[in-house]
């Protein structure tokens, strides 16, 4: 009896640290703690994911996983729960529209980084489990897996995942915007992370890449910088400084928040197969109506879709604009979504400019090479399916019980930055012609009395007690307030800027003061400030200064970064800048708001 005491103890003694975890696992499991390290098999990932998997649509007791192959894969699985015990099958459909071509990223390529002549496609497949059964304010562990046809496993590292949270959870919403694989992203995001911590959803205001349905700016953009790398802390983006490179990885956030987008101009692609390279076809849409009358339909491939976009993410609906807009509740906050945005085009009044203002000479008589403007994708006049969904949102019981109402869109209602002249609305075409009927001009004008977001947009806002209207487009950070207490935020200034336009720099737009016969233009473009009447907020902490240590009410800078945070327990906006000539600094806090409850 004796000897078997004396063995008992000894095991014991020899083992007592598993004995400990035994105990403590034991523990974990009885209080709900997610043990995210602690595998259900001990498989080996031979073959790679495209992505990690991130998060979308979470509800009251569910969220969906979704990660993308270059296979189809034999079995894809979400593994999930203590012990990651618990599975949900992944349905899985390929994207039908992506490509590379000659300005893709990809592999090992040649000095020029060109592999392609024209455009080609690519396979890459979409898996996405939705994992219910979920309780709210608890996260759960989880990994996603894909068996390849070989037997081959490709298997995530594991992340965190839970439903939509309680309203009384304190939450720190991450405000970004225009990442396109920008050169400061990776390490804007990475500060984000760093600054704040637990992030618990991004809200991205459209542009999120530059071509839609080039895949190597999705996924594998060889410089290091692709979307998903640098939101899942996968990316190698390096800034070099005085000769120094600093890589920096993003961060892993969208693995354990959910992601929630606006659609931007660089999410539309125009004419399909109307070009020999993406970035042609990208620059090649004509309005809808434009496209009856050339082709005797209205069809997306003759004038532009937003198809990639919608096949990559699963967002909340609406029944008039599918994914396109939408509204949806995240913990005390009602995100009202909107399709806001145009095509882009050069301001240039050359002759042989494609521009926001007209036409080349060389195509006058070839209205299927016209670019019709900067014309609006979708329209959101009070008399379109866009306005009447949104009346009746900002009318609905989840909006007026919402603690924070916030709208996000591209488009920028009040903005120091170039991309808001000309005027959000339907360019007016005028067309002139000699005394033979030959085309002398064709020229588009934007009458800003009817700005659709101001005129339209903005007083509905008002009057529903928003509190935040969240955009981008220009690549800056600046912000406004009217005079009912709304708050206008832009803040997307990650990589490049175009810059600010007040005191003595001015837009580039048509001189209404020409005597020249060839310029014709009536309408006033408003040259510097915001067009739109409201004055620049100088941040309340930190702000820059000019030369003279005049405080900047905006920040556009190719070196200093920002980002923006929302945390719903406080209901503050806090702003932060990044010096990446300063590598090793931290993130400044340089202006804070707060959303008053209406």
């Amino acid at each position: 009896m004796l000897f078997l005491l004396r063995y008992c103890y000894q095991v014991l003694r020899r083992h007592r640290l598993l004995v400990i975890l035994t105990f403590v696992s034991a523990i974990a499991f009885a209080c709900g703690t997610p043990q995210v390290d602690s595998p259900k098999e001990n498989v080996v990932s031979t073959a790679p994911l495209l992505s990690e998997p991130f998060l979308q649509s979470p509800t009251d007791n569910s969220v969906r996983v979704v990660w993308f192959t270059e296979f189809p894969g034999s079995e894809n699985v979400v593994n999930w729960g203590n012990n990651f015990t618990q599975t949900s099958a992944a349905k899985t459909t390929k994207l039908t529209h992506i490509r590379e071509d000659q300005q893709s990223r990809v592999g090992k390529q040649t000095e020029d980084g060109q592999v392609y002549q024209q455009p080609v496609k690519r396979d890459i497949w979409r898996h996405e489990a939705e994992v219910t059964g979920l309780e709210k304010g608890r996260q759960t562990p989880y990994k996603v897996k894909s068996v390849k046809q070989d037997g081959s496993v490709a298997i995530s590292e594991p992340y965190s995942l839970s439903p939509i949270p309680p309203n009384n959870k304190s939450l720190n919403i991450l405000l970004t915007s225009d990442h396109q694989l920008k050169s400061m992203v990776a390490a804007n995001l990475q500060k984000a992370k760093e600054t704040v911590g637990d992030i618990d959803a991004v809200f991205i205001a459209g542009d999120l890449i530059n071509i839609p349905d080039r895949g190597s700016e999705w996924f594998d953009d060889n410089r290091g910088g692709a979307f998903f790398k640098c939101l899942q802390g996968k990316a190698n983006y390096q800034i070099e400084h005085n000769g120094t490179k600093t890589a920096y990885n993003g961060a892993a956030i969208i693995q354990n928040a959910p992601l929630y987008t606006a659609i931007g101009n660089h999410e539309v692609m125009g004419r399909r197969g109307q070009a020999n390279s993406l970035g042609g076809e990208f620059n090649d849409p004509i309005p809808r109506d434009v496209a009856r009358k050339l082709y005797g339909e209205e069809s997306k491939d003759d004038s532009f879709n937003s198809d990639t976009y919608e096949e990559i993410f699963t967002l909340p609906q609406s029944p008039e604009g599918g994914e396109k807009y939408y509204a949806t509740s995240f913990g005390n906050i009602r995100l009202v979504v909107l399709y806001a945005t145009n095509i882009w085009r050069t301001p240039s009044l050359k002759d042989d400019s494609k521009g926001k203002y007209r036409e080349p000479r060389a195509e006058y008589e070839n209205p299927e090479n016209w670019g019709y403007g900067q014309h609006i994708f979708e329209p959101i006049t009070p008399d379109s399916k866009q306005y009447q969904w949104l009346t009746k949102e900002l009318n609905s019981n989840e909006f007026k019980q919402a603690k924070y109402k916030i709208v996000m869109l591209h488009h920028p209602l009040h903005s120091l930055g170039d991309n808001i002249v000309p005027a959000y609305t339907d360019p007016r075409q005028i067309i002139e012609r000699d005394a033979n009927n030959k085309i002398t001009s064709v020229r588009y004008e934007y009458p800003k009395n009817a700005d659709y977001l101001i005129r339209d947009i903005e007083p509905l806002l008002t009057k529903a007690g928003v509190q935040l209207v969240y955009y981008g487009h220009s690549h800056i950070w600046n912000r406004f307030q009217n005079q009912q207490g709304v708050n206008f935020l832009e803040s997307s200034n990650v990589g490049n800027t175009y810059g600010a336009y007040i005191g003595d720099k001015k837009r580039p737009t048509p001189d209404t003061s020409s005597n020249k016969s060839s310029d014709k233009y009536k309408k006033e473009y408003v040259q510097t400030g915001d067009p739109n009447g409201l004055e620049a907020i100088v941040p309340t902490i930190s702000p820059l200064t000019d030369e003279n240590n005049k405080p900047l009410p905006y920040i556009t800078s190719k070196e200093i970064t920002v980002f923006s945070i929302l945390n719903t327990e406080t209901g503050t906006v806090n702003s932060y800048r990044f010096d990446t000539r300063q590598p090793t600094s931290k993130a400044v806090k340089f202006d804070e708001f707060k959303l008053i409850e209406k």
